[in-house]
């Protein structure tokens, strides 16, 4: 039992309701009278614990009735070991979101965990050295646009926006009712009610340039059964109307990796007498369907539909071109 969870042992035992003595958390922890004591005097000294001695009951218990006591409340949560390293590591996987949308509200209980990490066995410095969160064509969205974005989300209110067409340049103006924030693929990506085109719509955090939130508006409210309907059943980030089917024949080798991935919450796989895999997705636009196939290059093959197979054949050839012999 290390440092910590001795912690939570000796807090549970004090909070029983004829608190415990020195020989009952010797005897449940299978530690020393002194590093029992030690324990104690950390917990007085650096976590303000309001423990007390009571002479009459010749045992040790949590004051009662003090400000001390009310202030303290249990520091933050008590964990064991296992549960404050899992939090730690969940900590560090949130910081790595950019911007950081909780940020400014889990830094207290972060410094707490990190507190109370640092008088166990394993110093916090020693976990996120071991932890790597490795980010691939991460776009740094504006921390303004985000704050605004999700300000507006929480509150319900709505949101005027400035976004970018990347495909064609243009600039346009809209209000938008936000109805989710999704991180996708390293990037973040707001799902809401556009109110220009009358429709749900999913935009790309880091295309908007500007974000003002209309507080004297109510946002639209969009059940999540017509948000997944529209945005959650087509393949990635693209949404359309029109729901395919994607037929993708993998070879043995690349099988042994595709096999375990999930491309999608309604893929159907098959593995093949040959050794090789079939993969079954629904998709509304191919746009990032093609994107994925061609990573593949020549490890994969579109059997259907012949739609999907011409763009990726285009796309292929296209590559070609740009090197000849």
């Amino acid at each position: 039992m290390d440092r910590t969870e001795r912690f939570y042992t000796i807090d549970r035992m004090l909070r029983a309701h004829q608190g415990t003595t020195l020989r009952q958390m010797m005897e449940a922890m299978e530690v020393s009278r002194a590093t029992v004591r030690r324990d104690l005097e950390y917990m007085r000294d650096r976590l303000a614990a309001p423990i007390a001695w009571d002479y009459e009951a010749r045992r040790y218990r949590y004051e009662a009735h003090s400000d001390e006591a009310d202030r303290y409340a249990l520091p933050g949560l008590w964990f064991n070991a296992s549960e404050v390293h899992a939090l730690l590591t969940m900590e560090h996987l949130l910081s790595s979101l950019q911007p950081g949308l909780l940020e400014p509200h889990i830094e207290p209980l972060r410094n707490r965990i990190r507190r109370l990490l640092d008088s166990g066995d394993h110093p916090v410095d020693e976990v996120a050295r071991r932890i790597r969160v490795l980010h691939m064509a991460a776009r740094q969205a504006d921390s303004d646009v985000f704050g605004a974005i999700s300000h507006s989300l929480l509150r319900r209110y709505r949101l005027q926006i400035k976004h970018l067409n990347r495909r064609s340049g243009e600039i346009t103006e809209r209000i938008v009712s936000p109805q989710r924030l999704a991180h996708y693929r390293d990037n973040w990506y707001l799902d809401g009610w556009c109110h220009l085109r009358n429709g749900l719509r999913s935009f790309a955090v880091d295309a908007i340039e500007g974000a003002q939130v209309i507080e004297t508006k109510r946002a639209k409210s969009v059940s999540d059964a017509q948000l997944e309907q529209v945005l959650g059943t087509g393949y990635g980030i693209f949404a359309g109307d029109k729901i395919r089917e994607a037929v993708l024949r993998f070879s043995p080798e690349a099988a042994r990796w595709v096999a375990r991935e999930k491309w999608h919450s309604r893929q159907s796989g098959r593995l093949e007498e040959d050794g090789s895999y079939t993969l079954t997705i629904p998709y509304a636009a191919e746009t990032e369907l093609v994107m994925d196939i061609m990573r593949h290059g020549a490890q994969v093959e579109v059997i259907a539909p012949a739609s999907l197979r011409d763009a990726v054949r285009q796309r292929l050839t296209a590559a070609a071109a740009q090197y000849p012999d």
